[in-house]
């Protein structure tokens, strides 16, 4: 017995001494080389294009060379480099794709990046999440944003990101939310070009997803989405076509969810029929990562390419035996192969712009940009008078709130940014006051009557609530029903209420009407409900997950260095009834054509704050709208210009809003649409005179009879402002005197 207790006992050392030694070398696993020549791959190479290199490369392959560009890591070591970098390093391992060392063809290396480059260990700049961004309603700074996220990246290793996420809002309670840009197609669509042009300057394979219909979080995995075919169209898919058509991005990650039956990675009418044959994307589709295929040979003729991240349902084997049985086509396979390799091979060998040293990585430019895009996101929904506060020597800051002193960026799931210089919202406050010789005191208990007190001896009060990575974000656990997520700790996913939590609104009731200097401060990725309370807030501020330099951000708000710009990429509601149905554990769900500012549009329903609001601490005027194009015609575009004045004494930016609208139609149609839009700064005093357009092919709808676009032969009205609301807008009107119809794209 001794001896087998030895012979265990030594065995089980061997394996600990094995593993740690696996732990060590995958603490270190050896990074590869992600760009190449088009010399190395061809002979005379510089006479050839890449398709014709391409060509030569496949007729060398064999088989099983083609198969291996179509999935990710082999499962060992891929799996286990994974395991172990995620429980022992706390970080996201480089995930390398398609490396023949025999042809000379360099992997790809992916990462994540919605708010930053994920890979690279805990260096890399923690930005704003994207539905901040898309409150800043600046494409430039978007562009900026993904710009210097391409340099982090090519810095980390990595030339292929999950990113950017276009999924619409269709509700808010939806929990990755954070990590989309708002509520609005035409939003989603101009920030979604704007980051894959700017990140693929750096060549950096852009990947927007997730293609298609993904807007519930609990569920993704089985969700069958039913849904028409003109709110397919119109709704849920111009985004994606824009980043394909307008942005020329170079792949697309499937979506988890059914799509009218078939999981979205297996629907040959999304990857084929549409995305390929009706807009012309001539990139490659990589699936979402595990669960995006569940039948590889049924992805394979469905146009999915790759499988990510590891070779599961594209195992080899199983795609040999699918060929040898004619349930896949030897063509298909090469066809497959080609568009990855025509594409991963441009970028592989472009020639890079500049060098992508490590210390591009959250180098003071990149932090400094970061806390400019949390300024410039954050929305001021109400004021009383109250902000910017000032402050002087003595004074006291009360900083009231259990996340008042948190690290605080968001979802901890495939997005998480791992820096550990977060300034959190009492750091950020205590370093500007404390330079201004007041003094900030911190309370982020639970104890109401403390609160209070705190409250009533301070000269201001902010109290931060909201939420974190626990209430909302990537849920990585596929339960099947809601009893499952109660029994499973610190997994995010949907909200359930959009209400705030319970002990948040405990301190909002404890601290109500004893300070009038009191601005209300909310952390999180959505709209919340806040009917029962906002009357009893003087200042309430949506700062976000505002990323690493939040709170130095924040402070420049309340303190009045920064004016607030941002305005609601999605609408407030004051009653979840107002909303569209949402299930988060559906197993199956109907997406209607109507939802946010259009649902409360047609239904004339007043909301808390309505799509595109915000205010400023200087105030703004419009007047003098004029159509430049009274009578639009095909192949023309909606021209008008109107005046913007400053009234106020301090520096704004104002961002004005254009809808269309459609009372004229002949079909169902929204009151009105957004369909341009430019962020402006104004001096105090200053008027510009600012021009706003559309393409008259963005007037149309889609008409299922004929499978194709269709813009009516009628009078339109054209509405600019500040909001969607009807009494921040002008409105004038124009004519499309001629019908046009248009193909398919």
């Amino acid at each position: 017995m001794k001896l087998i207790l030895k012979i265990i006992g030594g065995l089980v050392g061997v394996s600990l001494l094995a593993i740690a030694g696996f732990a060590l070398w995958l603490w270190k696993y050896p990074t590869m080389e992600i760009k190449t020549t088009r010399a190395a791959l061809s002979e005379n190479a510089a006479e050839k294009s890449m398709e014709e290199i391409v060509d030569e490369l496949m007729a060398e392959m064999t088989l099983d060379e083609k198969l291996d560009q179509m999935s990710g890591e082999n499962m060992f070591p891929g799996l286990p480099k994974m395991l172990v970098n995620f429980r022992y390093y706390d970080r996201f391992p480089h995930v390398y794709t398609g490396h023949n060392k025999r042809l000379n063809i360099p992997p790809f290396a992916f990462s994540d990046g919605p708010r930053g480059a994920v890979v690279g260990g805990h260096r890399n700049t923690a930005f704003p999440v994207a539905m901040a961004r898309g409150a800043s309603w600046d494409v430039d700074l978007e562009a900026r944003v993904a710009d210097a996220m391409g340099k982090e990246l090519r810095a980390s290793g990595a030339n292929y990101t999950g990113t950017p996420c276009i999924n619409l809002l269709r509700h808010p309670g939806w929990g990755r939310a954070q990590e989309t840009y708002g509520e609005d197609p035409h939003l989603l669509g101009a920030f979604g070009v704007a980051y894959v042009q700017a990140v693929q300057k750096h060549n950096v394979m852009a990947t927007p997803k997730h293609f298609a219909l993904n807007s519930i979080e609990n569920s993704r995995f089985y969700v069958d989405v039913s849904v028409g075919e003109r709110t397919l169209r119109e709704v849920y898919l111009p985004h994606f076509r824009k980043v394909v058509q307008d942005g020329d991005a170079a792949s697309i990650m499937s979506a988890y969810n059914r799509f009218r039956g078939n999981f979205s990675g297996e629907s040959h009418e999304l990857l084929t029929d549409i995305l390929r044959d009706d807009w012309g994307f001539e990139g490659f589709v990589s699936s979402d990562w595990f669960f995006g295929v569940r039948d590889g040979v049924l992805g394979v003729n469905a146009g999915l390419d790759i499988e990510m991240p590891f070779e599961l349902r594209y195992n080899k084997k199983i795609l040999r035996d699918a060929i040898e049985e004619g349930r896949i086509d030897p063509a298909q396979i090469d066809k497959v192969v080609r568009r990855i390799l025509v594409t991963r091979l441009e970028y592989a060998t472009a020639e890079d712009p500049m060098l992508y040293t490590d210390d591009l990585r959250a180098n003071t430019a990149h932090r400094d940009l970061a806390r400019e895009v949390a300024e410039q996101s954050m929305v001021l929904l109400k004021n009383e008078g109250v902000l910017p506060f000032s402050v002087s020597t003595g004074e006291t800051i009360a900083v009231i709130g259990r996340l008042s002193d948190v690290k605080n960026t968001g979802d901890h799931g495939s997005s998480k940014v791992r820096n550990p210089n977060v300034v959190t919202p009492f750091a950020g406050i205590r370093a500007y006051v404390e330079a201004q010789g007041g003094q900030v005191i911190l309370y982020d208990g639970d104890d109401k009557d403390m609160a209070a007190e705190l409250a009533a001896s301070a000269d201001k009060v902010v109290l931060v609530v909201g939420y974190t990575h626990k209430d909302e974000g990537e849920y990585l656990i596929p339960a099947q029903n809601e009893a499952e997520n109660i029994l499973t700790d610190d997994v995010g996913g949907d909200r359930l209420s959009l209400e705030l939590l319970p002990e948040d609104l405990v301190m909002v009731e404890a601290i109500k009407g004893i300070n009038t200097n009191t601005a209300l401060v909310y952390v999180g990725g959505s709209a919340i409900v806040m009917e029962e309370w906002r009357d009893d807030m003087p200042a309430i501020l949506f700062a976000w997950y505002a990323g690493m330099e939040g709170g130095h951000a924040l402070a420049n708000i309340l303190f009045g260095e920064v004016g607030p710009s941002g305005k609601l990429p999605f609408t407030i509601p004051r009653d979840e009834a107002h909303l569209p149905s949402f299930a988060p554990f559906a197993e199956k769900a109907e997406y209607g054509y109507y939802h946010g500012y259009t649902l409360f549009d047609k239904r004339d329903i007043d909301p808390a704050y309505p799509f595109g609001f915000g205010l400023d601490y200087s105030e703004t005027s419009i007047s003098s709208l004029t159509v430049l194009t009274p009578e639009a015609r095909e192949g023309e575009a909606l021209r008008v210009a109107v005046d913007v004045r400053n009234t106020g004494e301090r520096e704004t930016r104002e961002v004005l809003q254009l809808y269309v609208g459609f009372t004229q139609s002949s079909v169902d149609r929204p009151v009105k649409l957004l369909r341009d839009f430019k962020k402006v700064p104004l001096l105090p005093g200053e008027t510009k005179t600012v021009n706003l357009s559309v393409p008259i092919s963005d007037l149309a709808w889609y008409n299922p009879e004929k499978a194709a676009w269709q813009v009516e032969a009628m009078a339109y009205e054209v509405y600019v402002g500040t909001s969607s609301a009807e009494e921040d807008l002008l409105q004038a009107s124009f004519t499309v005197p001629v019908e046009n119809v248009m193909s398919v794209q």
